[in-house]
């Protein structure tokens, strides 16, 4: 499993409830969260095979920037 970490503009728990039937559908994302209280909103994902640019597109579709992070 990898985990994917993004910065993105989901600042409260009505947007991530906007985003979240999005990533639910994805069938590659095991899991999912976001740290609201992180200065980058960051996004957690756990997934086996997930591109970066799919999540990135995918979040921008609804509005909300998105940009992977490395660590």
């Amino acid at each position: 499993m990898d985990i994917l970490i993004f910065e993105t503009s989901v600042y409260n728990r009505e947007a991530v409830n906007k985003v979240k039937p999005l990533l639910t559908a994805v069938s590659g994302i095991a899991q999912w969260n976001f740290d609201l209280e992180d200065c980058d909103h960051i996004l957690r994902i756990v997934s086996d095979d997930l591109s970066p640019r799919k999540v990135e597109t995918l979040l921008q579709s609804a509005g909300f920037n998105c940009r992977e992070l490395e660590y």
